[in-house]
């Protein structure tokens, strides 16, 4: 069994149009002693050519994890995730769903799109912090990712 890596310096890519909430997450994930890059999209359209590393996005690095809002402008969150989950070079990247909405409907979905995880956003800075602290002790300290 490979032990965990615990020089690699992880990349999370948050997709997150809300000012305040990138503001929030990157404060939280210093608070949880994150150690990390953290790269913003502020739409589906910009994550999108991020992914694929399209015009000014050409050296951007392949993340580890994604965070993905659901109502995003310009392309919304489930176009984004079906674009990721039908892309062979872009599939394995985890996709876990960071968003308001707690309707079956979105749930549902987004798990039919092969989200590899569901998150409603709570309210509270206690727990908030402790949603970013789970997220990076599972998927970045638990789980195994795929190489870049």
């Amino acid at each position: 069994m490979g032990k965990p890596d615990t020089e690699r310096v992880f990349q999370v890519l948050l997709v997150e149009d809300n000012p305040g909430d990138v503001r929030l997450t990157h404060e939280m994930l210093k608070e949880a002693s994150f150690r990390g890059r953290l790269s913003i999209a502020r739409d589906g359209q910009e994550a999108l050519a991020f992914l694929r590393r399209e015009g000014p996005f050409a050296d951007a690095p392949r993340p580890d994890l994604i965070l993905l809002d659901l109502n995003l402008p310009r392309r919304d969150g489930r176009e984004l995730l079906a674009d990721i989950k039908g892309d062979t070079d872009l599939r394995r990247v985890p996709v876990l769903v960071l968003t308001t909405s707690n309707a079956e409907d979105d749930i549902v979905k987004t798990y039919d799109l092969h989200a590899n995880c569901y998150i409603v956003k709570p309210v509270g800075l206690e727990r908030f912090l402790e949603v970013i602290r789970s997220i990076e002790s599972f998927w970045l300290g638990v789980a195994t990712l795929p190489p870049r």
